[in-house]
């Protein structure tokens, strides 16, 4: 995939409103392959939305989004499945970390789907970013930050043409979140993808191609 291209989209609930000052929304703004994307927003403007309707997650919003001039909304299950297996990766505001399981069993719940990465190419991620002595301790012993990272590593083990992440640092300190930088630009090198990153405050550091406001 190339080219996310939304025309005139907004989500439903905005419908009402006289007017909407954005970037993004009502707006026709076309995301590419191998850019990086800041998105910054107020809390309530739509960013998790926003990146729930690119997922394919939601589909309560006006006007098209199109994929590769193909309106997202004429994808079939099985389309969806494709694309979530070898294009889009995402990391949710809320995570969707499963308590019960390590921290390694979170990250091959994705693994085992794609095949993108070996056992020591995971372990090092955790090395890298501070969580190597956490790999089999149960996610709900986690503090959030941490928890945060399991879900970012799990969002690398797949290949992308895009990549979506919702607040990915909002418990992570500096350090880490410069790490997180550097592990997601390698990677986004790598493939060719592109970054698409919402954020009402803090956020990653990277050589953003633009930043839009939400």
């Amino acid at each position: 995939m190339e080219t996310i291209h939304l025309q005139q989209t907004l989500p439903e609930v905005f419908a009402g409103r006289d007017a909407i000052t954005s970037d993004v929304w009502h707006q026709d703004l076309t995301l590419k392959k191998g850019e990086f994307y800041l998105i910054e927003a107020a809390s309530g403007t739509g960013k998790s939305s926003l990146c729930s309707y690119l997922y394919g997650y939601r589909q309560d919003y006006q006007g098209i989004i199109n994929f590769d001039g193909r309106n997202i909304r004429s994808l079939s299950i099985n389309e969806w499945v494709k694309l979530r297996k070898q294009s889009l990766g995402i990391l949710f505001q809320e995570l969707r970390i499963f308590p019960e399981l390590t921290a390694y069993e979170n990250v091959q719940l994705k693994n085992r789907l794609t095949g993108f990465k070996k056992k020591k190419e995971i372990l090092a991620f955790f090395e890298r970013l501070g969580i190597a002595d956490k790999t089999n301790e149960k996610a709900a012993k986690l503090s959030f930050g941490q928890q945060q990272r399991v879900a970012f590593i799990r969002t690398l083990c797949q290949p992308s043409d895009f990549l979506f992440l919702d607040e990915p640092i909002s418990h992570i300190d500096d350090e880490n979140g410069s790490i997180m930088g550097r592990l997601l630009t390698e990677e986004a090198l790598q493939q060719g993808a592109g970054v698409i990153i919402t954020s009402i405050g803090k956020h990653i550091n990277l050589n953003y191609n633009c930043v839009l406001k939400l």
